[in-house]
This record gives C-alpha cells, structure tokens and sequence, in this order.
C-alpha cells in the first residue's frame, strides 16, 4: 500500500471516528448557538437605541424626574461598556456581568415608564407613544431571541455531556455555554408595560405649561 493510499484511508478513518463521535453535530449545535446569541445581542441593541430618545421625550414634560432619568441613562452606559462577542457565552464572570447590566437597564425602563403615569400630557405626546410601542415590541423580541438561545443552549450541553460526544468536546476542548438564570427569565416576562386604557393619575399640569412642574 503506497504511502498516498494510506493517508487517504487514515483521514477517512478519522472522518467517521470523528462523526460517530457526535463531532458534527457539536460543529452545528455550537454554530446555533452563536445564532442565537447574535439574535439576542440585536434585540437588546435594538432597546439600547430606543433608550436616548426615549429619555429626552420624558425630559421634555417630567424634567424634575432627575433620579429616574439618570439611572436609565447610567444603566444604558454600563450596558454599552460589555462586550457582548460569542466568547461571552463560554465565560460564567462575563455572563453574569452581562446578564446583571440588562437587568438593570430593565428596572430603569420599568421605572421610567411608572414615571410616565403621573404625567398625562406625557402619556398623550405622539412621540412618546410611538416610542414606547416601539419599546414594547423590543421587548417582546428580547423574549423570544432569549427562549430560542436558552434552547439552544440546552440541546448543545446535553450533546457534549452525553456519551460518547462528551469525549469528542473534551478533545476539542469545546465547554459548556453559559445560559440566563431562572430568576432572570422571571424578570423577563415582564416586559415594561404600555398600558395607556387606564385613567390618568391624580398629578395633572397647570394650565397652559408646556411642562408640568411640582
């Protein structure tokens, strides 16, 4: 057997070693998982972007809200400070960092939209109630990129824990992912709300102000 035909016969060997050892499929389970942490990554990048705007629109008719508006503005900060790359999810500290500055972000937003019930020409302004449609839709968004990604997390930590692929992702060094917490996923599904049927609160603007004051 010449020495061509013998390397030929090896890669094939290791081919069909590598596929029955689940190698493939690691290949792709890992490839869905980036897929889907790009999904999320966009979605909250999405919310991100809405953030500026959407402060000054409340700036606009609730100025004095100072301590509301700047914890939206520092907890949008911290989130723009993260690097949010696939290597993330292979790293606990940096997830949980992660994890920690969006659900901060997401008590600010629930905070600034309680705000908005006590300002009734606020809640009529066009522009803030284009904005927070549009910020119910993220975050609607932001809940299903994240059910897709904890999916697809779990299909590829089973795989690479289960005999005999586990081998294979122990040779090629391919480590659990990372997934969002249960605590977490409680706090998710409840999105700001953008309720505007209720009757406005008690704090009304005196006549003629552009802007309400206390």
């Amino acid at each position: 057997m010449s020495t061509r035909t013998l390397r030929i016969w090896l890669v094939t060997a290791l081919a069909l070693l590598a596929s029955g050892c689940g190698y493939n499929r690691i290949q792709q389970q890992d490839e869905a998982v980036k897929a889907a942490w790009s999904e999320v990554i966009n979605q909250y990048q999405r919310r991100a972007d809405l953030v500026p705007n959407l402060v000054n629109t409340v700036k606009g008719f609730a100025a004095q809200e100072q301590k509301v508006l700047i914890g939206v503005t520092e907890a949008r900060a911290k989130v723009g400070t993260i690097q949010a790359t696939p290597e993330l999810v292979n790293d606990p500290e940096a997830f949980q960092k992660f994890q920690a500055a969006q659900s901060q972000l997401t008590q600010a937003l629930k905070s600034l939209i309680a705000v908005s019930e006590n300002y009734p020409q606020l809640k009529s302004d066009a522009n803030f109630r284009d904005l927070q449609a549009q910020l119910e839709g993220t975050e609607n968004r932001i809940t299903v990129a994240r059910n897709r990604y904890i999916q697809a997390v779990q299909d590829y930590n089973v795989l690479i824990r289960s005999f005999p692929s586990n081998l294979t992702a122990m040779i090629f060094k391919y480590p659990l992912k990372q997934n969002f917490s249960v605590q977490n996923e409680a706090e998710i599904a409840h999105p700001p709300s953008v309720d505007f049927s209720s009757a406005p609160a008690a704090a009304t603007a005196p006549a003629g102000s552009g802007a309400p004051s206390h």
